[in-house]
């Protein structure tokens, strides 16, 4: 490994270690979450209430010394709530743009499929275009930005289900499950030793990455090498799933292409400077769970994408 990416892989353990001051466990949500920032792409947490979700995005930002905004959706929130307005001042006669929330380095969207469809929709060009139209005016985002957004299940009562043209923004999908019993019997320890959630610097997470140490990760993940096996080994897998009987639409080349940068940060993670099948198989479930839809007489059958993945990923043949 490299001088440069062993240094980068030492200030993402570093933040690994200031989330541990609050959360316990998530290991494989908090490693997504890295991914995401490595990459500069967005990130989706999926889980039940009351499983830290919007901690553990709160607490990722605090590690970071960026300016970062936090927005609870609501079934009343605006388009204009998010991105901004022109006011008009009388007294000068002049139009000035007020900004929104999502003018920040880091947008902590809370409960995001609570809102309706419009405000969703709001965040499509944000998201992609790292820019947003206000009046027909673009207005560019600050550099670096990046979503964290936070949802229930869609099964939950008053939620809208996000359409699939936005779901596709985010570079992953997280899975927030219940922790084990060692894992929750050190939470209630923390709590009764007098943590409190609503005070995260009071656990003494402090900010540990700046713009700069973001843009040398990143630039650190980009030279991890990729060997033509490995990139055989990603092309059969998105065609795979286009073939798959249980799948109705397969992975789009974006898809692929996603693929490929969470696998070599997720190299960069795991203090190597090479990806491998390893690499790749780990980051498959985060990357495509939400862009693989399956087969409705599939899902009726209790196969969920997880599941159809895993099956993909045990029928194509691992180079070595």
């Amino acid at each position: 490994m490299s001088t440069d990416a062993a240094t980068q892989h030492d200030l993402l353990a570093a933040v690994r270690g200031e989330i541990a001051k609050v959360i316990v466990g998530l290991d494989d949500v908090v490693d997504g979450l890295l991914v995401a920032l490595i990459v500069g792409g967005h990130a989706l947490l999926e889980g039940v209430p009351g499983t830290a979700k919007t901690l553990l995005a709160t607490t990722l930002a605090a590690t970071l010394d960026l300016d970062v905004r936090r927005v609870q959706f609501t079934p009343d929130l605006m388009p204009s709530d998010l991105l901004g307005r022109v006011v008009y001042r009388q007294e000068t006669g002049d139009f000035v743009f007020h900004e929104g929330p999502i003018f920040a380095n880091l947008l902590v969207g809370d409960e995001i499929n609570r809102t309706p469809p419009k405000t969703q929709a709001a965040l499509l060009e944000a998201m992609q275009e790292r820019q947003v139209s206000v009046e027909g005016h673009p207005r560019r985002l600050p550099d670096p930005f990046l979503v964290v957004a936070t949802q229930n299940p869609v099964e939950y009562e008053g939620t809208y289900p996000l359409p699939e043209a936005q779901v596709d923004r985010f570079l992953v999908k997280l899975s927030v499950g219940y922790p084990d019993a060692a894992q929750e019997r050190a939470m209630l320890e923390r709590h009764d030793a007098g943590f409190d959630a609503t005070d995260i610097s009071g656990a003494g997470v402090r900010p540990v990455v700046g713009p700069g140490a973001v843009a040398a990760v990143r630039a650190a993940a980009g030279d991890v090498r990729v060997d033509e096996r490995i990139i055989s080994y990603l092309v059969d897998l998105a065609r795979a799933t286009r073939s798959s009987p249980s799948v109705q639409l397969g992975i789009s080349p974006r898809g692929l292409a996603m693929l490929l940068h969470t696998s070599k940060a997720w190299t960069l993670l795991s203090g190597r400077d090479f990806v491998t099948p390893d690499e790749v198989q780990a980051m498959v479930p985060p990357t495509w769970r939400h862009r693989l839809v399956l087969r409705p007489e599939v899902e009726l059958e209790g196969a969920t994408a997880d599941s159809v993945l895993r099956g993909l990923l045990r029928a194509t043949p691992v180079p070595r």
